[in-house]
């Protein structure tokens, strides 16, 4: 979708200014606990990892720009759980659970799960056909205006690049969250010529490569 989170390319936000260097995994406890409920959630099967970023880019900009890390994480758990029936507003705010829990396909996890819980699982999947493109190629990425969830940075659309390396069909993002179809589509790495995105002014010697769906992109 088109909307505030998607920062590449904007102008207007500053230099980005690194966080200090945290030597512990969490700066703050909560923020732990935060992570340990997302991953809860993902393992119960109440939603998967593109419907959550879809989550969080829904967030009204005020408080995305606003928002920590793990507080974007917190929201966007919020607003799913309530969005699916799996708690009300007033479970939310008394902070404990008044109705019987709404069963879920995924699996209860147990300490044995935690390991497992914390590695991101395989979106690869069989090829429903032969790839459109092969490497060397020059493609453009579409200039598209998605209104829901997509993974094609704004920065590049309407720009023409190289089909560098083809990185085999996964499930296609745009689909798992508009229609809950796991839709396989062959996946990209593109490089871009750094001028052509940023203007001449820019580092001559610059590329910028993306890992794009096939949909995303159509034939110079």
């Amino acid at each position: 979708m088109d909307g505030v989170h998607d920062l590449g390319g904007m102008d207007g936000f500053g230099k980005v200014k690194p966080e200090p260097e945290i030597k512990k995994p969490f700066g703050e406890v909560w923020e732990g606990r935060v992570l340990a409920m997302s991953r809860a959630l993902g393992l119960a099967g109440a939603w998967n990892i593109d419907v959550g970023r879809h989550g969080i880019e829904r967030l009204p900009p005020h408080i995305y720009l606003a928002a920590t890390y793990y507080q974007k994480w917190f929201l966007r758990n919020e607003k799913l759980a309530l969005e699916k029936g799996l708690v009300t507003a007033d479970e939310l705010a008394a902070g404990h659970a008044s109705t019987p829990a709404k069963p879920l396909p995924g699996s209860v996890v147990t300490p044995d799960d935690i390991s497992g819980a914390l590695v991101r699982g395989g979106f690869e999947r069989e090829a429903q056909g032969p790839a459109r493109f092969k490497v060397g190629d020059r493609v453009v990425a579409k200039n598209i205006h998605p209104t829901s969830h997509t993974r094609l940075p704004r920065f590049v659309r309407g720009h023409a690049g190289r089909i560098e390396r083809i990185q085999g069909c996964h499930v296609y993002p745009d689909s798992a969250v508009a229609l809950g179809d796991e839709d396989p589509q062959w996946l990209y790495t593109v490089v871009f010529d750094g001028q052509d995105l940023w203007g001449p002014e820019s580092d001559p010697t610059l590329e910028v490569s993306i890992e794009a769906f096939e949909p995303y992109l159509e034939a110079v």
